[in-house]
């Protein structure tokens, strides 16, 4: 299965996005991609509510997800777009962090909305109230493409291991974690907690990632995608561009056959 994985610096301006998000993917398409991936807030990185109150749009009427739903069926490729910000028409006026998967033929096979908020200190001078912005997700998603199965997962998600081994129970081959991962603790935790979570799973790990200065904020980088024996396959440093990979699903079973700790859990009591 061939991915192709976009790493992109968004702004806060969702048609300025969207233009370069086609051309990479125009040119993703034309180099066989079986799936093509996109990062966490694809159409929109602000830290301005009032502004994106103003600009984003409920999904029936975002025009990014019209855009690449019209472009999966004209290229006959998948694209899992990491995550939109969207309007809910909830009465707090918070948004949503959604992950899509579009079929080939431009249909929605699953949405996934973010469940962990990005609620932390990393320092004095960067901090992140996530919730205050963005309701959480409260359902895990499972989908299914003729070519494989696949877990949604959304950033910081990554840091709660208990979700991508319950994806990982229920059938999934690979788990897709698109990210904006801080500049911060990115060099420090980035890679590990992707490999662990490889590791734990027996699952390949997919994660594009947003680059660079955003402008509100920065990001780091390194798109990466993780077979289920933990090795990197692939690093997409901090320049803005595609990395191709070509996975062998095979792989799935055979690391899960060689240590089949998904299957070898023993009950015990919680330490009070």
């Amino acid at each position: 299965m061939k991915l192709i994985l976009l790493q992109i610096t968004s702004t806060d301006d969702p048609v300025a996005n969207l233009a370069v998000v086609q051309d990479m993917i125009a040119q993703a398409a034309a180099n066989g991609a079986d799936m093509i991936l996109t990062p966490e807030v694809t159409n929109c990185l602000s830290a301005d509510r009032a502004h994106q109150s103003e600009i984003l749009q409920l999904e029936e009427n975002d025009p990014t997800l019209k855009a690449l739903q019209i472009q999966a069926a004209t290229l006959n490729t998948n694209i899992l777009i990491g995550s939109l910000a969207l309007q809910t028409g909830d009465a707090d006026g918070r948004f949503a962090n959604r992950s899509i998967l579009i079929a080939r033929d431009g249909s929605i096979v699953a949405r996934y909305d973010k469940i962990h908020m990005f609620d932390v200190d990393v320092s004095a001078e960067e901090t992140y109230r996530e919730s205050s912005a963005y309701r959480a997700g409260t359902t895990a998603v499972l989908a299914k493409i003729p070519e494989a199965t696949f877990g949604l997962t959304v950033c910081y998600d990554l840091r709660f291991p208990q979700l991508y081994r319950h994806l990982a129970q229920a059938g999934a081959q690979i788990i897709t974690v698109p990210a904006a991962f801080s500049y911060v603790t990115g060099p420090a935790h980035w890679e590990s907690l992707l490999r662990a979570r490889a590791i734990e799973t027996g699952c390949f790990i997919v994660a594009p990632a947003q680059t660079g200065d955003h402008g509100c904020r920065k990001t780091h980088g390194h798109s990466l995608v993780i077979d289920p024996w933990g090795t990197v396959l692939a690093d997409a440093g901090t320049e803005v561009g595609a990395t191709y990979v070509d996975i062998d699903l095979a792989k799935v079973d055979q690391m899960r056959h060689k240590v089949p700790s998904l299957f070898n859990e023993t009950r015990y009591i919680l330490p009070a």
